[in-house]
Order: structure tokens, then sequence, then C-alpha cells
């Protein structure tokens, strides 16, 4: 039954993929991707709305000047806690790799973003969004630490779909102020989704080597 699950979230995660290599093969041609045409005319009627400010607020913690100060104390607050350097390593390391991929990528598509926000540090190439795929690693690697130290079923919940709905917030937050396509942040999501699957393996691979030597 495991097998089986794993063999279709496989399947379901190559067909993303695909969609995202689609997406790029459009963007490297020059046209728009049909998604984005679709929901363009939405994100243009919530400029200057309520949606906007919140979305505007929610964007900042998704931002370098919050992450960096940000990734030191959560890593310090880890090591504190587990007394043991893999938790912060893979944290801070992860995030940090995750922002320099999402930097290769942006550099190899080349995308213009639909609008320049320096304030909100949206300038630079747009595919795919570095806030929903930073933020996916970063807030994704700080629920799996801190449920891990939970031992009730229903706080491990809390704090999964708490970080979970935030992540997500702040993903489409950057649709709403309109510096990203939609596309960018679906892109973010799933490829900083995989970087997270990958990093948790890589901990828990290293842990059991230590706990059997």
């Amino acid at each position: 039954m495991v097998s089986k699950r794993k063999y279709i979230l496989f399947i379901f995660m190559v067909l993303l993929l695909a969609m995202i290599a689609v997406w790029v093969v459009k963007i490297l041609n020059g046209s728009v991707p049909y998604v984005d045409q679709w929901t363009r005319d939405l994100v243009a009627q919530m400029d200057e709305t309520v949606l906007y400010t919140i979305a505007r607020w929610l964007t900042e913690l998704g931002s370098s000047t919050f992450l960096i100060p940000f990734v030191i104390i959560i890593a310090l607050f880890l090591w504190w806690k587990y007394y043991d350097w893999l938790p912060p390593i893979i944290f801070a390391g992860g995030t940090l790799g995750t922002h320099l991929l999402n930097q290769l990528i942006k550099g190899l598509v080349e995308r213009e973003r639909p609008s320049i926000l320096i304030a909100a540090n949206a300038e630079g190439h747009s595919f795919p969004s570095g806030h929903a795929m930073i933020s996916i690693v970063c807030y994704g690697l700080l629920a799996y630490f801190i449920a891990a130290l939970l031992k009730t079923k229903r706080g491990k919940i809390v704090v999964h779909s708490s970080l979970a709905i935030l992540i997500f917030l702040i993903g489409m937050s950057r649709y709403v102020i309109n510096v990203h396509y939609l596309t960018d942040v679906v892109a973010g999501f799933i490829i900083g989704y995989l970087c997270l699957i990958a990093l948790i393996y890589i901990y828990e691979a290293i842990a059991k080597r230590r706990s059997r030597s």
C-alpha cells in the first residue's frame, strides 16, 4: 500500500514537472502560458484593495530582509533544542541552497516580471518565484523540526497546517501584488517542495547512519 502511494506521488510529480517544462518552453519562445493569460485580469482587479494591502504585508515574510535574521535565529534555536549541528545545518544550508538554485533557474529562463517593485524585493527575473520556492523550504523545514519535538498528534497537525497556510499565502502574495505571474508562483511551490523532500531525506539518512554507528 505504501509503495503504491509513493508510486502515485512519483507519477504526479513527474506530470507537474512536465507541466513546468511546457511553461519554460513557452516562456523561452517569447509567449505567455495560457494560465497567465487567463489570470491577468483578476490580478489587475486586486490593485489598491484590502487584499492587496494584506498581501503586501505577507510578502515581507518571504523577503531576504526578514528571512536572513529569521534563519539565523531559528538555526540557533534548533541547535539549542536538539543540541546537534545537523538540524540547523540542514535548515540554514537548505534555505541558502534553495535560494542559489532559484537564482540559477531564473538566470537560465530570464523571464521578465509583470512589474517591478523594489520595496518588495521584486526586481530581476521572474521565473520561478523565489518567495514561493524559498518559503516552502524554510518554513517547511521549520515545521518538520518543530513537529518532531512535539509529543501530541494534535500539536503536530497544528504546526504543519499553520505553516502550510503561511507558505501558501506568502507565495500567492507575489501574484496579488503583481510582481510575479501565477505560473511563477506555482513553479516555485513545486520545485521548492521537491527541494524540501530531498533535504528531509538527506537529514533522515544522515541521522540514521549516525545512530547505527
